[in-house]
């Protein structure tokens, strides 16, 4: 570190020093929703908490900032214009095909397989010459050198890349990002949903007097009111003139008819409630009602006198009594159910989720802060959207007569409820005909002219006079925590109900005049009420309406009204009461009030506004003197006495409600607000607070305990003065109080109440916390409000003392000191487990011993408090230091350090508050002395920066013992964890960074000490350095101590500059060193060396889930991330200097290879090997590409051949793999390094590495193209979610077959983990698509096309560039190679990698690059490729012909000319070019094969390119290549035609089979093709999951090589040939070679390929295996192992034996758990007829279909298929089994008959197959029975009921290559009907035996089978056959042994019966008692019925036999009963 202090000046200037004014301490104007701010009105003294309360509200936020933070990641948020800047990359997937017609169904004739001649289907009836080729590629052999072609290649690759790889990469999951802080929201003004109810209309029958509306809300589910009044009127003109006399002015505000409520807690019973009045006048309710019930304004003829009449009334009335209303109606409607049905019809448009979102209801309530409950978000979801509904218009036609004794509150609610249960109230309640018409929608944005609840206009202000609208102050129906944010004193009045019962007088019609007074002068009435509609908007007085006749009226009304700021105790409400009369008497002239009486109730009560419910006396006559002061109940007594009304008794009921944001309505808060500000002057001792008096001296006393109850105040009034409660103890913790001539000292006090407040905010379950544990209210407060206690408080009145420049806190500093030690020591001490050893704790104490010895060197004074001397303070006035004020954060730290129990314990729980709190009074402290600019070592003093080591080292300490102690709490000690990380964070931008990297380096020491489980250590320490690294100088904190570490730039190493490759060894072990984690570069660049130590050690460790690593690459990759979007790092040279930072990331990453999740090709099987067998088998790559291919889900072959994962670094330590995602994040940052690396540093690199690290960077290569394929475009169509489920199972069921495959696949998968890692535990990239490309597949439905077709072009763009980074890599390493040892391994190594990324879906631009690189290897390495590298020559070849047949025309010119180059390069060398021929030759072939969708025409079109390279190529025309070329392209274009043929039955799987038979047959003489024929067939019959068919395919193929290996070599352990194999089933004898004439194995070219090896033939079996394992064929496994034991014993591969016999086991496993379940084939039988057949008429086929398959499944597909191709009329099937005659069948039409047929055995085979798979297996013979009576019906009586069995015979035996077989030979034989009844009993007894005897017997079916043989009802039942052929003997001797045997059986059947009988009685349950009797009569009836004939013995069969006769004996024979027939014939 010190090279910190004495830091590089040259370099800190070249690279930018922090900037000067990083900080920025801004104030920031308020948003105010108003046009001006609420504040009392001018001209009063307000009370100072009034005064502070205001000034909190209006002044301005205080933010501190700094001007880089977050540089980096802003550029994430940028990212979204990036589709724009984008190449479109073209990729071949993405091509849709361009001829979109259905091809015809072709009928299935297989008149052109016929030719059976020779060589089938390979006339090349097309002449490639007619073609015209494609266009060639530029310069294809011009060039002069290697290195001008490779510098014209790296040109061309490194044009038009993106810079910043980061960019085009998925952003990273948030739940890691640790180092985003949540910014707190803004405090704002609390408001709910809100909705605009608009009044349209209220329409009566007739129209004769002007009414007026007020609107509510009531919640019913909370029984309460929720919002104020709002009122309105819609009455003409010409009405509201009736009432002219009474309205003094209008005021505009008074005219809104539309309303904004406002709802917070939502709720599906909320009410909006409009209760009409109407001027009072004569008459009950009713009596005013009824003209509105019977007349109507339409039947105007009738009723014009009538109406006219009561309209002279009524303007009568309005003059009269216009002043006074009169309850007339209500209406109500549930607003909820209207939100709901808008909210359901809506549908939600695309607009809307691209909004972000806001319209989900369940998002909004976690963004909108203004609720800080957690109750809200717990609301029902029942509950609808309220702020997302279709605007809505309401009618409510249903208006209720209001009751005149029904008027409270609380019958309205018990209305509603009843309402709300039958949807009317009680039937009493009488209608009034009319309509209200309303308006309801959403409001999101405030409308023009609108009012806020005190009338202040609100912004937007309109400019024209236009009707407003009136925002309603909302009730909310439970406590919101939202601190106050503006100035409101609103009091709300209800008077509630009155009783003058016992009142002799008249009063009947009692209003109550409502005045707010501020004397007891009448002139002393205020205008602080709020009008009502149409009106002033402020009145004087209020009146309430009069219900007519009632001495005890309920009142509904609500008096709003504005509290002046100042309260006095002369303020009061003053009510009197009156009675009016509506009738106007003859003598009256004068007023209609009579007044009754008064009452009143004083606004303060000991300086408390009065709220609540009251009941007052009423005082009659008049009002005595100075009553304001004493509320009415207490009024002392006066002279003259007061005349009370009842004797002084509660007669007036009413409730007071204020809405105030200075009046706290809490005894705590109240007394700690009115002592605080007892200090700060202007109070008079003794104080008055409430009831109790409190003398000076007291005060201090008093001030604490207030101090300390302030946690127990309620948390809603805590909630909403929080800002104001802790702005005042952090006043007083700064400020020491003078307090009757004494300093007290309140900052310990103040300070631990902060704690107590904190703690209780934090444990409380209403408040949410954001995802960092931070209480969001608290988060606010310091983020917006929080602002350095201003010092200089007015204390001008309590004595004269000095200013505060000299007090200190009394607290001695020393003490502090020791007692901050102490405390230190202790709690580390508790903290350290008693069980470790000794030296563990020592070492602890030593680190903790090194904190204090630093600390206890302080000067023992500088903790004493000091008061300045007065006269040395005059002098100091003028200095500036900043030590000698007391400053808020030190004060704040000293407070922490010596805080001790509950209090420090909280302290350390929720230190982010006081980091924070910290953080933000240093920041205002910096930006104070950087006014005098202060260096910045000298910010601070020394012993601030004492107590933050001690704090740091305190909470580290806790943490530490929370991971020991407490494990359930290990996610309070990540939040502590992270809350320091910030902590220091910050600091590093205000404190000397020497100094804050010392507390990193002590924190790093004690977090390792701990005896905590590693991975939770590491995780801790990974969050906590993932945020110090987020620190935006984070670049120039470890650059500046980076020694000149890039390397000297080397010569361009070619082949000239040999010289280079013998430098230094020094220089090569510093090379190497660079990419290593040294000790010297964790000095020399700190926070990256603790960052990239840990990653280290993470991904060493194994963790659950691997959540530790996961941490670990995040935090790397975000860091890079960073960087990348810096825009200070857009320089290369900046990039390249920031990448070599990073260089030993590399290292890491490739020594953790083995983690990452991805099969690769094994690119350690270079030459360098020593051969013997072991090697080879090693590297066998696995046949069938295709498996692997249809895993990976796309239309290339995924895998690579060598799909191999070596694992051998390994060395048997099972390591849990990293999941696909996280490996992603780990190679992107890989690729971020090697992009941005210094090339030349790279090379030389590449040359110094030892060759296994450079295979391991070759297999790290590999990944990353695995990794970074691109994943497709997803249409929103295209994929449903079934094809995406369908697809998932076929890979899960393909995986085994992959997964286990062959020899070295298998090895591979084994030493990856264990034996079977299925596919749950390996999540592979492949399947779990979902993870990468931007979540493409999981959440594709909501998502447009044009986003779509975004992320498809960005993923495109990142697959690109992630694949051209390794092409660059590769290319390095290529170059290197002439100055590398051993070039020729590293030459096949490149070569793998290359092939690997041609197998992945790529795009055009990086084809045509990794095209060129190729051409260059072949160019360069020719030789060493054709002969080292035979293997992977095959590879290039295949790939390069799979790109030849390309959609997209570059891709195809590409390969042609890569491909004419490999021919002319291997011509050059004369064998290799028939190797060559010979593999290009099977490429095809397996090319043609495999894929479905192979567009032959592209194929052609590059075949002829390639002729015409070959005619154009000038120098070799004198040569024979031309003409070579020629003749292979013939050959070519044959096998192409073969294929289109296939095409043609790409509909019908069975004729598609039996054409590759035929053409795999056709290669009967070129083992090599017909070897890809039968692995085509496997492949085709794998996708349509018949794996024991794909099974035998290999089983074929693994003979052929059989046959051929032992004609090459002979050793015993190998099998014989073709002869070995007939256990596994007797067809494979087809595969015994011809003859030795026709091909000797070792022809060049011939049986070159790789599976001629004996290696080869064990994959083919083991996979052969894996398929018949898949398939259940078990017992088929061990023989195929069989086969397989003898080479491995041979080889003495034992490790494979072991996995062997594991396999072997798990096989008979299966037998035994699935012996009886396992379903095998069901079989059927087709006949074909008909001309249109072609050669299939006539023939019969057994069809295999899968387990459980019936007939109409079958008949439906064929019929399906064969009426597409020859349509529905000219085809029919054949409905039953009988023989079909051709005479009868129509010419012109095709028929098919499908028959079920059982494998059929004869007696003697019986004996051999026993098992259910040998009764399954090795089929050849299959039976159906045909039922016929002779009169020619299929069915008669029992005695005329024959039956036909039919057996037939197929040419090969199932299961075979194929899932159809001819059918050769058929033989029939009858029964006669009493045979035909001796089969049926058999069959039915033998059901009984079994279901009798079974171990878990089945109720049910036995009951079944009792019920059919021993039921009464049976219709030829077991007694009616017994009674047709038992009951009398047959006259025909020859028929005897049959009526004998019948009888036996018959007795067999009753015993058996009686048998289920018996056993039934054991299993029924006690309700079934009397079936079971029924049963047991039936079955005695039966018994008796059937017992003579059952006796009744035929003599002539017990005659003592002498010579036994031969036909007799045969009887049971076919033979008899064919004899038989004869002779009834």
């Amino acid at each position: 570190m010190s090279q910190l202090k004495s830091g590089d000046s040259t370099l800190m200037q070249e690279l930018g020093d922090f900037p000067e004014d990083d900080l920025k301490v801004d104030q920031v104007e308020k948003e105010c929703r108003t046009a001006r701010h609420s504040v009392p009105e001018d001209g009063l003294e307000l009370d100072p908490h009034v005064r502070d309360c205001v000034k909190s509200y209006i002044q301005p936020w205080l933010l501190v900032s700094r001007r880089c933070q977050g540089d980096g990641w802003s550029a994430y948020s940028e990212r979204e214009g990036l589709h724009k800047l984008l190449r479109k990359q073209t990729f071949e997937s993405d091509v849709e095909p361009s001829d979109n017609q259905p091809k015809p169904v072709k009928s299935p004739t297989l008149a052109g397989l016929s030719d059976d001649s020779g060589r089938t289907l390979t006339s090349s009836d097309f002449n490639l010459r007619c073609l015209t080729p494609d266009q060639r590629v530029e310069g294809l052999l011009a060039f002069s050198s290697h290195e001008e072609l490779d510098r014209f290649n790296q040109e061309a690759r490194q044009s038009n890349r993106h810079p910043e790889l980061f960019a085009l990469y998925p952003p990273a999951d948030e739940e890691d990002a640790v180092e985003i802080r949540p910014l707190p929201d803004c405090p704002k003004e609390h408001t709910g949903d809100r909705i605009m109810i608009r009044c349209q209309a209220i329409k009566f029958e007739i129209e004769i007097e002007p009414m007026f509306a007020t609107m509510a809300l009531y919640d019913l589910k909370e029984k309460k009111k929720i919002s104020e009044d709002f009122h309105c009127d819609l009455n003409s003109e010409h009405l509201k003139n009736f009432l002219k006399p009474h309205t003094a002015h209008v005021d505009q505000s008074t005219l809104a008819r539309s309303a904004i409520f406002s709802i917070t807690y939502p709720s599906p019973d909320i009410y909006l409630v409009i209760k009409i009045e109407k001027v009072l006048q004569q008459g009950e309710i009713s009596d005013c009602a009824d003209p509105y019930m019977t007349l109507r304004e339409c039947d105007s003829a009738k009723n014009k006198d009538k109406l006219e009449k009561l309209r002279g009334q009524a303007e009568t009335f309005c003059q009269r009594l216009g002043r006074y209303r009169m309850p007339f109606a209500w209406a109500t409607v549930n607003i909820m159910e209207v939100i709901s049905t808008a909210t359901i019809d809506r549908d939600v448009t695309d607009s809307d989720s691209l909004k972000g979102g806001k319209s989900s209801s369940i998002d909004r309530r976690a963004q909108l802060p203004r609720r800080n409950s957690e109750r809200y978000n717990t609301i029902d979801d029942q509950c609808c959207n309220v702020s997302g509904f279709k605007p809505a218009t309401i009618t409510i036609s249903t208006i209720f007569k209001q009751e005149g004794d029904r008027l409270s509150d609380e019958d309205l609610l018990k209305f509603l409820s009843e309402i709300k249960k039958t949807s009317s109230p009680q039937r009493r309640v009488k209608t009034i005909p009319g309509s209200i018409k309303l308006d309801m929608s959403p409001v999101h944005d405030t409308p023009l002219a609108c009012l806020s609840p005190e009338l202040i206009p609100l912004i937007p202000v309109a400019e024209k006079n236009i009707r407003p609208t009136k925002e309603v102050l909302e009730f909310p129906s439970s406590e919101v925590y939202v601190p106050h944010n503006i100035y409101r004193n609103l009091l709300y009045v209800y008077p509630q109900r009155l009783n003058f019962v016992n009142r002799l007088t008249s009063a009947r019609n009692i209003t109550i005049k409502m005045q707010f007074m501020s004397g007891e002068d009448t002139s002393c009435a205020l205008p602080v009420i709020f009008g009502k509609s149409s009106g002033p908007e402020f009145l004087k007085e209020d009146y309430n309406p009069v219900t007519y006749h009632n001495k005890s009226p309920d009142f509904y009304e609500e008096v709003k009204l504005a509290l002046p700021a100042r309260l006095t105790e002369r303020h009061h409400l003053l009510f009197t009461f009156y009675h009016i009369s509506c009738q106007q008497k003859q003598n009256q002239s004068g007023s209609c009030e009579t007044l009754i009486g008064y009452s009143w109730l004083p606004m303060l009560n000991n300086d408390r506004l009065q709220t609540g419910q009251f009941c007052l006396p009423i005082v009659l006559e008049r009002l005595p003197a100075n009553y304001s002061l004493h509320t009415p109940e207490k009024l002392p007594p006066q002279s003259p006495p007061v005349k009370w009304m009842e004797s002084h008794k509660g007669l007036f009921n009413l409730e007071i409600q204020a809405a105030s944001s200075v009046h706290t309505q809490d005894n705590h808060l109240e007394r700690f607000f009115t002592l605080c500000h007892a200090l700060e002057g202007g109070a008079t001792f003794p104080l008055r607070v409430r009831e109790e008096k409190i003398a000076e001296n007291k005060l201090e006393h008093e001030l604490k305990l207030s101090i300390i109850s302030l946690s127990s105040s309620r948390l809603e009034p805590l909630v909403l003065f929080l800002h104001l409660v802790l702005d005042k103890l952090f006043t007083l913790i700064m400020q020491p109080m003078v307090i009757a001539g004494q300093t007290a000292n309140l900052a310990q006090i103040a300070f631990e109440s902060v704690v107590s407040i904190v703690n209780s905010l934090h444990n409380s379950q209403e408040l949410i916390r954001d995802q960092q544990g931070r209480n969001s209210l608290l988060a606010t407060y310091l983020y917006w409000v929080f602002r350095l206690p201003d010092p200089e408080a007015p204390n001008a009145d309590l004595g004269s003392i000095p200013s505060a420049e000299s007090r200190y806190s009394t607290m001695g500093r020393a003490a502090a000191a020791t007692v901050g030690s102490m405390l230190l020591e202790s709690r580390i001490r508790s903290s350290s487990n008693p069980d470790i050893p000794a030296p563990h704790t020592s070492a602890e104490d030593a680190e903790v011993k090194n904190i204090l010895s630093f600390k206890g060197h302080n000067i023992p004074g500088s903790r004493m408090s000091t008061i300045v001397d007065l006269n040395n303070h005059q002098n100091s006035t003028g200095n500036t230091r900043p030590s000698n004020r007391k400053q808020f954060h030190e004060e704040l730290a000293l407070q922490m350090v010596v805080s001790t129990g509950v209090c420090r314990e909280n302290a350390y729980k929720y230190a982010w508050f006081f980091f924070e709190l910290l953080v933000k009074s240093m920041a205002q402290h910096v930006s104070e002395l950087d006014k005098q600019s202060v260096p910045r070592r000298s910010r601070f003093s020394d012993r601030f920066k004492d107590d933050i080591t001690t704090i740091v080292s305190v909470v580290t300490a806790e943490i530490g013992t929370i991971l020991v102690k407490q494990q359930k709490e290990v996610e309070q000690a990540e939040k502590v964890n992270i809350s320091l990380a910030f902590f220091l964070y910050d600091l590093l931008s205000l404190m000397d960074r020497g100094f804050v990297f010392q507390l990193v380096k002590n924190y790093c020491n004690q977090m390792s000490a701990k005896s905590v489980s590693m991975p939770t250590l590491i995780s801790m320490r990974l969050e906590f350095l993932r945020i110090l690294c987020s620190h935006e100088h984070y670049l120039n904190l470890s650059l500046f101590f980076s020694g000149p570490a890039s390397a000297p730039a080397s010569p361009c190493p070619s082949i000239t500059s040999q010289s280079s490759s013998s430098c230094s060894f020094q220089e090569q072990q510093r090379i190497l060193g660079l990419f290593e984690l040294s000790q010297e570069f964790k000095q020399q660049h700190y926070l990256t060396g603790l960052l990239l130590t840990e990653l280290g050690a993470a991904l060493d460790m194994e963790s659950e889930g691997g959540k530790v690593q996961r941490k670990a690459i995040n935090a790397i990759y975000s860091l890079l991330c960073s960087h990348d979007l810096d825009h200070r790092c857009i320089k290369p040279e900046v990039r390249a200097k920031v990448s070599a930072l990073y260089l030993s990331l590399v290292g890491i990453i490739i020594d953790s290879t083995n983690y990452l999740d991805f099969t690769v090709s094994d690119t350690r099987g270079g030459k360098n090997k020593t051969g013997g067998p072991e090697d080879d088998l090693e590297n066998v790559p696995p046949i069938n590409q295709s498996v692997a291919m249809a895993i990976a889900g796309n239309p290339f072959n995924t895998l690579g051949r060598n799909a191999l994962v070596s694992m051998a670094s390994m060395q048997g330590k099972s390591v849990a793999t990293l999941a696909a995602d996280t490996s992603r994040h780990l190679l992107v940052c890989f690729l971020w390094v090697m992009k941005n690396a210094e090339r030349s540093l790279i090379q030389r690199w590449t040359i110094e590495m030892p060759p296994s690290q450079l295979n391991k960077l070759l297999e790290l290569l590999t990944i990353c193209v695995s990794c970074f394929e691109y994943g497709g475009k997803q249409s929103g169509d295209k994929v449903s979610t079934q094809a995406l489920q369908k697809s998932q199972q076929a890979k899960l069921q393909l995986e085994e077959a992959l997964l286990r495959g062959m020899g070295a696949r298998g090895e591979m998968m084994k030493r990856v983990g264990g034996m079977d890692r299925t596919m749950g535990q390996r999540e592979n990239l492949r399947w779990r698509k979902d993870l990468t490309q931007w979540r493409q597949t999981n959440d594709r439905q909501d998502k447009t096309k044009a986003e779509l077709d975004q992320e498809a072009m960005i993923s495109g763009n990142l697959a690109t560039e992630a694949n051209l980074i390794v092409l660059d890599l590769l290319e390095t390493i290529v170059q290197a190679v002439p100055l590398a040892e051993c070039k020729d391994s590293m030459v096949g190594g490149v070569l793998k990698v290359l092939l690997h990324s041609l197998t992945c879906n790529q795009s055009t631009t990086f084809l045509s690059h990794t095209f060129s690189t190729l051409r260059a290897l072949v160019v360069k390495f020719g030789d060493l490729l054709f002969e080292e590298e035979a293997e992977q020559c095959a590879d290039l070849c295949q790939k390069v012909l799979q790109y030849c047949s390309s959609p997209l025309d570059e891709n195809r010119s590409q390969a042609c000319a890569t491909l004419y180059l490999i021919m002319r390069y291997s011509y050059s060398n004369a064998s290799n070019f028939s190797r060559v021929k010979m593999q290009v030759t099977m490429s095809l072939a397996s090319l043609v094969g495999k894929s479905s969708d192979f567009q032959e025409e592209y194929l052609r079109s590059s075949l002829r390119t390639i002729l015409a390279y070959a005619e154009e190529d000038t120098e070799m025309q004198s040569t024979q290549l031309p003409s070579q070329v020629d003749e292979l392209l013939r050959n070519l274009n044959s096998i192409l035609s073969d294929t289109v043929k296939m095409r043609e039955f790409q509909e019908d799987p069975e004729m598609l089979m039996d054409l590759m038979y035929r053409i795999a047959k056709g290669y009967q003489t070129s083992p090599d093709l017909r070897l890809t024929w039968l692995q085509n067939m496997a492949e085709k019959h794998n996708n349509r999951k018949c794996y024991t068919e794909s099974a035998m395919c290999l089983v074929h193929a693994a003979a052929l090589v059989a046959e051929y290996l032992s004609m090459l070599e002979d050793h015993k352990y190998l099998p014989v040939g073709s002869v070995t194999f007939q256990n596994i089933s007797p067809n494979v004898l087809e595969e015994s070679a011809v003859s030795d004439d026709i091909l000797s194995p070792d022809e060049d070219g011939v049986c070159s390929g790789r599976y001629f090896t004996e290696s080869g033939l064990v994959g083919l079996l083991e996979q052969a295996a894996e398929l018949f394992s898949n398939g259940g064929l078990f017992e088929a496994v061990n023989e195929v192992y069989k086969i397989i034991l003898p080479i491995l014993e041979a080889h003495r591969d034992f490790r494979k034996l072991a996995f062997t016999h594991d396999k072997l086991q798990r096989a008979f496993d299966n037998i035994i758990k699935k012996g009886h379940k396992r379903m095998f084939g069901t079989y059927f039988r087709v006949g074909f007829y008909g001309a249109k057949f072609g050669d299939l008429d006539e023939r019969e086929f057994i069809y295999k279909e899968p387990g459980i398959t019936h007939l109409p499944e079958i008949s439906h597909r064929l019929e399906n298929f064969y009426s597409q191709c020859f349509g529905e009329d000219a085809f029919t099937m054949i409905k039953d089994s009988i023989p079909v005659d051709r005479k009868q069948l129509n010419r012109n039409k095709a028929y098919i008959q499908v028959t079920y047929v059982e494998p059929y055995f004869d007696d003697y085979e019986m004996k051999d197959r026993l098992t259910n798979f040998e009764k399954n297996f090795n089929l050849r013979r299959f039976m159906y029975t045909t039922p016929f009576t002779k009169s020619g019906r299929p069915r008669g009586e029992l005695n005329e009921q024959y039956k036909r069995k039919t057996i037939l015979t197929t040419l090969h035996a199932f299961p075979y290559v194929k899932t159809r077989i001819n059918v050769i030979q058929k033989e029939e034989f009858d029964l006669t009907p009493i045979e035909v009844a001796i089969e049926d009993m058999q069959k039915k007894t033998r059901e009984l035996a079994v279901a009798t005897h079974r171990e878990q017997p089945d109720a049910k079916m036995l009951q079944m089978l009792l019920q059919g043989s021993v039921g009464a009802t049976v219709n030829q039942g077991p007694l009616e056959v017994a009674q047709v052929f038992l009951n009398e003997i047959p006259a025909d001797p020859k028929l005897f042994r049959h009526h004998n045997k019948l009888r036996l059986c018959f007795k067999e059947f009753i015993m058996r019966c009686g048998e289920a009988v018996e056993k039934n009685k054991h299993l029924i349950t006690f309700d079934q008692k009397e079936y079971q009797q029924e049963l047991k009569k039936n079955y005695n009836r039966l018994r008796e019925n059937l017992r003579p004939m059952l006796e009744r013995k035929i003599p002539e069969l017990y005659k003592p036999i002498i010579r036994p006769r031969l036909e007799n004996r045969d009887s049971f024979k076919r033979l008899s009963f064919r004899r038989t027939q004869e002779e009834n014939s």
